[in-house]
């Protein structure tokens, strides 16, 4: 038989399986740093397959490691596994479908590998969707973990078609806090300083640099705590913003502008203020058009036609970005519904436990395997990629 018989026979004869546990983990949604349910499903799974199994890495307590290396040297392929929610809707990105089809994925390959020569690892990375601990990615990259990784390989959940790795947006998640002091806001407003005031001038701020930013820049913000009563000056407020930018190099040189918002309102009021990331800085996807094209063609192999991405589709932003700054890695997007739907949806969320979406699941698995099956029997076409990915980093 031969390896890719081997690997569709496998995905075949696994994909039940891997389908009940994509069910199980939408019925168990959980949010960043919290996904313990679905960590012990999709790992208890992976360790009866065989792999070496760590949970509790890069410093992410609902984080795995599944490694199998063959005793034949090749290169180190890594699928990345994702399988957290959203807060108050569940599983309204499909990611409870993402990290089985991974999983499924990296079982199909560890079928060949001895023969073939290499490793194949799973990452589970929680919280991509951000939030407490969030965007695991950037710290299994600054942990280095992708340090003798040859490629990475995943594939998303869409609607309406399939389609190839999109970029995406620089996201940097920060906390804005000011630091005032309380006084009574009529009988004596003179001893107060007010924190509130200083947080509506950092807001203002913000809203006139837009006007001389790149086009690529944005911001989204909201104030989680301006004050307790009316009659009492606020001697603590606090907002959330995500700053965005087309590439790091940008919100590199944003960042110290933002800072001096910030310090220029704390000196407008007296108040004392802070602003300090909250989570893993997410970075852009810098896609290899020819890691894309390998898996276009391995789709097309399965009957499956795979466009060019939507330009919406590169609005957003996914730690997934962090990886393909250091390794080649694509993360096309696989229809779950025959429809185009909006993700973060109730409809979304229905989809990503509905027969249709479920069916992705063994043909994403196929299609991320084979594509891996064909870099490591392909060394000069591997190389290829990595020299087309380095490039692309230098020109951003």
């Amino acid at each position: 038989m031969s390896f890719r018989d081997t690997i569709l026979n496998t995905v075949e004869e696994k994909k039940k399986t891997y389908e009940e546990i994509a069910l199980d983990i939408h019925a168990h949604p959980e949010v960043s740093n919290y996904e313990f349910f679905a960590c012990k499903r999709l790992s208890e799974q992976l360790a009866a397959e065989g792999f070496d199994m760590k949970v509790d890495v890069a410093g992410h307590r609902t984080g795995f490691t599944a490694c199998y290396k063959a005793q034949k040297s090749g290169p180190v392929m890594v699928f990345l596994a994702e399988y957290d929610a959203l807060g108050g809707l569940g599983h309204g990105c499909g990611h409870n479908l993402f990290g089985a089809t991974s999983a499924l994925a990296a079982t199909a390959l560890k079928q060949v590998i001895d023969e073939v020569g290499g490793e194949v690892r799973v990452y589970g990375t929680p919280g991509e969707e951000g939030g407490e601990n969030g965007s695991a990615k950037g710290s299994f990259v600054r942990e280095g973990f992708l340090k003798d990784v040859d490629a990475a390989l995943c594939v998303h959940p869409g609607s309406g078609r399939d389609s190839l790795t999109p970029k995406s947006l620089v996201c940097a998640p920060i906390d804005i806090e000011f630091w005032g002091k309380p006084a009574h806001a009529s009988a004596a407003p003179e001893q107060g300083i007010n924190a509130l005031d200083a947080l509506i001038l950092t807001y203002n701020g913000l809203n006139a640099l837009r006007q001389h930013l790149p086009k690529d820049v944005q911001f989204h913000g909201i104030i989680t705590n301006g004050g307790s009563a009316p009659n009492i000056v606020p001697d603590y407020a606090k907002a959330k913003f995500y700053l965005r930018s087309a590439t790091v190099p940008t919100m590199n040189a944003l960042w110290p502008k933002v800072e001096n918002i910030v310090a220029g309102a704390a000196l407008m009021t007296g108040a004392k203020g802070r602003m300090q990331p909250y989570q893993n800085r997410v970075e852009n996807t810098v896609p290899t058009p020819s890691f894309d094209k390998v898996y276009q063609r391995v789709m097309a192999t399965l009957g499956v036609t795979v466009f060019e991405p939507d330009a919406h589709d590169e609005l957003g932003s996914t730690d997934c970005g962090n990886i393909s700054q250091v390794v080649p890695t694509i993360q096309p997007h696989i229809s779950i519904s025959e429809k185009a739907i909006p993700g973060h949806t109730e409809e979304f969320k229905a989809a990503a436990c509905s027969a249709y979406g479920l069916a992705t699941i063994a043909r994403g698995a196929k299609a991320l395997a084979l594509t891996a099956l064909e870099l490591i029997q392909n060394p000069e076409e591997l190389a290829a990629i990595k020299a087309e990915h380095a490039q692309k980093i230098a020109e951003q």
